[in-house]
């Protein structure tokens, strides 16, 4: 359940595998956590990795140099041509498996639309080598050639035309190499880990795998004119989408992850609960499950309540396609909820009609600068 394009959006279904001036200031990135206390429950932390030890700071300082003073080792001309074929290959993947997140971004700049879905192909790929098709065969020995191949394309030298298509968005845009590690790193964990003992070491797990997209894809969204001196609190909210989204697919996919023997849950929280793992498989839900699930979709949805304030601070063009992931995992929330908590034996979604009545919501949502949901 590496799920790590979460933040657009994405279906699990499918496979791409084989498809072809300076602003180094001081920023302190730091998460905002503040939660009501509940008298008759147990409290769940909210406190992730604190984002030094993450190096954020670094990841944002690198981020914030603009184009001109960004560095490319060495810049491949590719034939007009060739880009325009390889773009179109990262829409169409965009627009089959993350369809509302698509429609958000027809309203970005033409540039920033085929950066946005270099990046998610990329993502997506990355994502299959450890829960697509081939995964039986997925090994460190394969994320290492990955990482390999990340490697060589910022620098110049794609591997595959979907790969040239990142390459030419790295030239255009100042990303930075270490989110994109940092993603790999995440489904390194998840080949090894299958249980989480607390909140730290999930989020942590939510960063690599979810959180970095959110890093990725700022400097291509880009930060509104009038907010440009805020870029630290919405690089902090660009994470928190991911997280919160991420925290999300935990929750919708409890019981499928459950047939595959992963819990993605922190095990001292079920404990605080009187649940363990044998409760998970099971696929009862009793009145301690509901309880335990309650404060779950509380931290996630506190999480999306931070990653609000950035969705209102980017250009005006890119906010669409972020409220439309806003809202649709907020609305998966909405489900479980609906379905009385149970995760365990059904899956929570929002069904095709509701995603295309939540378009002009987000889209609404996008032209106002206020945040408070």
């Amino acid at each position: 359940m590496a799920c790590a394009v979460s933040i657009f959006g994405k279906s699990c279904t499918g496979s791409l595998i084989n498809n072809h001036k300076n602003c180094y200031r001081e920023y302190a990135i730091t998460a905002r956590v503040v939660a009501p206390k509940k008298t008759n429950l147990p409290e769940l932390s909210i406190k992730g990795v604190p984002h030094n030890d993450l190096s954020v700071r670094e990841i944002v300082q690198r981020q914030l140099l603009t184009r001109d003073d960004h560095f490319v080792l060495r810049k491949p001309e590719f034939h007009p041509e060739f880009l325009d074929e390889a773009y179109d290959r990262c829409r169409d993947i965009c627009a089959e498996y993350a369809k509302t997140f698509y429609l958000g971004t027809r309203l970005m700049t033409e540039e920033r639309q085929k950066a946005i879905w270099a990046i998610y192909v990329w993502c997506r790929r990355t994502d299959e080598l450890v829960d697509g098709p081939n995964a039986i065969h997925m090994s460190d020995a394969v994320l290492d050639r990955w990482e390999e191949r990340l490697h060589d394309l910022f620098h110049g030298r794609p591997f595959d035309m979907l790969d040239a298509a990142l390459t030419h968005t790295v030239q255009k845009f100042p990303l930075d190499i270490k989110p994109f590690r940092d993603m790999i790193e995440g489904m390194r964990m998840d080949i090894k880990k299958s249980r989480y003992e607390n909140f730290q070491e999930l989020y942590l797990y939510c960063y690599y795998v979810a959180g970095t997209v959110g890093l990725m894809s700022v400097p291509v969204m880009g930060i509104a004119p009038e907010s440009s001196s805020d870029a630290p609190n919405i690089y902090n909210s660009a994470l928190s989408l991911g997280i919160g989204n991420q925290l999300t697919n935990i929750l919708r996919d409890v019981g499928e992850d459950a047939l595959r023997g992963r819990v993605y849950l922190p095990q001292d929280e079920l404990a605080q609960f009187g649940l363990c793992d044998e409760d998970v498989y099971s696929r009862r839900v009793t009145d301690n499950w509901r309880e335990f699930m309650k404060g779950q979709i509380r931290r996630a949805r506190f999480y999306f309540n931070q990653a609000e304030e950035g969705a209102s601070k980017l250009d005006k063009d890119s906010r669409w396609p972020v409220w439309s992931s806003l809202l649709l995992y907020r609305n998966i929330l909405d489900a479980i909820e609906e379905n009385d908590y149970d995760n365990l034996t059904k899956r929570a979604y929002v069904g095709r009609t509701k995603k295309l009545l939540m378009l002009p919501v987000s889209y609404t949502r996008s032209l106002s600068t206020s945040f408070a949901f």
